[in-house]
């Protein structure tokens, strides 16, 4: 489980192409726990982590990366089939026990591929406009949280086909919505408190 507060902005260093998915090796920094097994949040996407190197102090050779991959699904599900070498993305640890809860329950279990259809300055803050995928309206409210990109956000209004989120500069500067543009996707999680109570409500909807 993960709570939207991206921990770091990783950047793509490799990806190599299979006949079952594709495997990335994503550079960070100051990750100095990485293991075998450990799931981790890229751009929103749960994945685990298979191999990964930890920087020498002595040396800093390399830097920090580990590497993940994607089963056919998550490449069909996800645009992460569709970065390469350069490309940054969202990284955050899987939340430990006794950790602050600074977000909501994020499971890293994308529902969709949005888009963004608006980016405005106001003051020292943005504001973005996403398209609201075919059936997942129900699932977003004013004020409730959702993820993009596995950043936890509130929505700050629900449109006919559209919603908005308020970012602050700090979300902005440490995250890749600072290289967004009109049109970009973005990995689309909704609450998954709204599916849950979707499910315990359907039978009495007669």
């Amino acid at each position: 489980m993960f709570t939207g507060i991206v921990e770091d902005t990783g950047t793509v260093r490799d990806r190599t192409e299979t006949a079952d998915g594709l495997r990335l090796r994503i550079g960070v920094d100051g990750f100095d726990d990485l293991h075998h097994g450990q799931s981790i949040s890229v751009s929103g996407v749960c994945l685990t982590v298979e191999e990964y190197a930890v920087r020498d102090e002595r040396s800093d050779a390399g830097g920090d990366w580990f590497e993940v991959f994607l089963a056919s699904e998550t490449v069909a599900k996800t645009y992460l089939g569709d970065v390469g070498e350069g490309d940054a993305v969202n990284v955050e640890r899987a939340m430990p026990a006794d950790g602050r809860f600074d977000g909501h329950v994020v499971q890293g279990h994308v529902d969709t591929v949005a888009e963004v259809t608006g980016i405005e300055r106001v003051g020292e803050d943005w504001r973005f406009a996403f398209a609201i995928p075919e059936g997942h309206a129900d699932y977003l409210v004013d004020k409730g949280s959702v993820t993009l990109d596995g950043i936890s956000l509130t929505v700050a209004e629900k449109r006919d086909g559209e919603f908005d989120v308020a970012i602050i500069p700090t979300t902005y500067e440490l995250t890749t919505l600072s290289e967004k543009s009109v049109g970009d996707p973005v990995h689309l999680e909704v609450d998954v408190i709204a599916k849950y109570v979707e499910n315990m409500v359907d039978g009495y909807a007669g």
